[in-house]
């Protein structure tokens, strides 16, 4: 079976449709006009920084790039690279010079077995295999012109969709479920040493127990990141528990084992999956939804007003959260603003952090739509952050969208 097959149908999806916007398009030509001006860039930084992992120094590495890139159709000869980080990481970076280069952590070389290198390895070429590159996340999210609300929620939504094509591919080459889901674990809690004969440690891998938290969040009705680490969530990478979830689906599917269902209905859980991470809470019409859209207009409104008035680019971010129906004009921006603290402490009533957490996100992208009294929308948005309880780091994070290492 190809490496293509077993992608991820909204990774495709999103991709083909982000690759035609313009602002993507006019990225990419910037990339490639400064990538002239700069021949083997990638490379020379690596080996100024780095430790190239030659078939000498690691046999064993190489023998198993080599059969991830059988399994997966790679033209391209690999370059692998090691660096000095305890922390568990690893990267692809975009083809140079007819080589592709990986790279990994000391820290992951040394924490993780062959079978969870596997995957890792299979996971970083997948990357590759499935074009990834071609949409300059980084560089869109992070530029000084700040993307409109729609292409950046696009973005973050089409990067996990691509995370769980670069899962598939690790998986498809590791062929060992336990293995993967212990590599996803050992990445979401930073712990190394499992319970094994003559292994002394605290910690004991239970695969449906790391699972169960999937299930827990919809059983407790505990919406995106209830528990869960800040940075997991509203953010480029899925939270680790679905990720095990939609690999075990996927390693139940016809893609993975004879006789499994099909990949239709493999896409619809992935699907049903990611609403867990996006509640859409400006058209669902439960209780506690009716309590975000509230207190998202009254707080946009009041952000989009600071600098003079609402500014045209910010009307058209406001549209896109509130569609067309919503007449902006209509709005009586201070009594919203009377309106605000009533619905704030709403809000910490009648809905979970997690909840409030999207919503900072989105207003976040409100007040930067435009560049005017910037220093006022910060300060009315850590405001917003101390009071809905959300820690002010996902706002910084929000604010600075620095893009995560794979």
């Amino acid at each position: 079976m190809s490496a293509e097959k077993i992608r991820c149908d909204k990774d495709t999806l999103l991709a083909k449709s982000l690759l035609e916007t313009p602002e993507v398009k006019r990225v990419n030509r910037w990339i490639e006009d400064n990538e002239d001006d700069k021949p083997n860039s990638i490379r020379r930084h690596l080996l100024s920084t780095s430790v190239r992992l030659s078939p000498q120094i690691s046999p064993r590495l190489h023998k198993m790039a080599q059969h991830c890139g059988d399994v997966l159709g790679l033209s391209l000869p690999l370059e692998l690279y090691a660096f000095s980080d305890p922390k568990y990481n690893a990267a692809c970076f975009k083809p140079e010079d007819g080589r592709l280069y990986i790279m990994f952590s000391s820290g992951i070389l040394e924490a993780f077995d062959e079978k969870e290198l596997l995957y890792v390895m299979g996971h970083e070429i997948g990357h590759h295999i499935y074009n990834h590159h071609a949409v300059p996340i980084g560089y869109i999210l992070r530029g000084k012109a700040r993307p409109p609300a729609d292409l950046a929620l696009k973005l973050f939504a089409w990067s996990r969709y691509a995370e769980f094509s670069a899962d598939r591919a690790g998986a498809y080459c590791t062929n060992d479920l336990d293995s993967v889901a212990r590599a996803l674990f050992k990445l979401a809690s930073g712990v190394s040493r499992f319970a094994a004969p003559n292994v002394d440690s605290m910690i004991e891998f239970d695969l449906n127990e790391f699972m169960s938290q999937v299930d827990d969040m919809v059983d407790d009705d505990a919406h995106p990141g209830q528990g869960a680490p800040t940075q997991d969530w509203f953010s480029t990478h899925p939270f680790s528990p679905l990720r095990v979830k939609a690999l075990a689906h996927f390693h139940e599917s016809a893609l993975m084992t004879a006789g499994g269902y099909d990949k239709d209905t493999l896409e619809v859980q992935v699907n049903g999956l990611m609403k867990l991470m996006e509640p859409g809470y400006l058209e669902a019409k439960t209780s506690d939804a009716r309590v975000m859209r509230n207190l998202f207009i009254a707080a946009a409104i009041n952000l989009a007003e600071l600098g003079g008035g609402i500014s045209a680019e910010e009307r058209e971010v406001l549209q896109q959260f509130l569609g067309k129906t919503l007449d902006l004009k209509r709005l009586d921006a201070d009594q919203l603003a009377a309106l605000l603290p009533q619905r704030l402490a709403e809000a910490v009533e009648q809905t979970t952090r997690s909840q409030r957490m999207q919503l900072i996100r989105d207003l976040s992208l409100v007040a930067q739509a435009d560049e005017r009294a910037c220093a006022e929308k910060e300060s009315m948005l850590k405001r917003f952050t101390q009071e809905l309880g959300v820690p002010n780091v996902f706002l910084t994070q929000c604010l600075g969208r620095e893009p995560e290492l794979d």
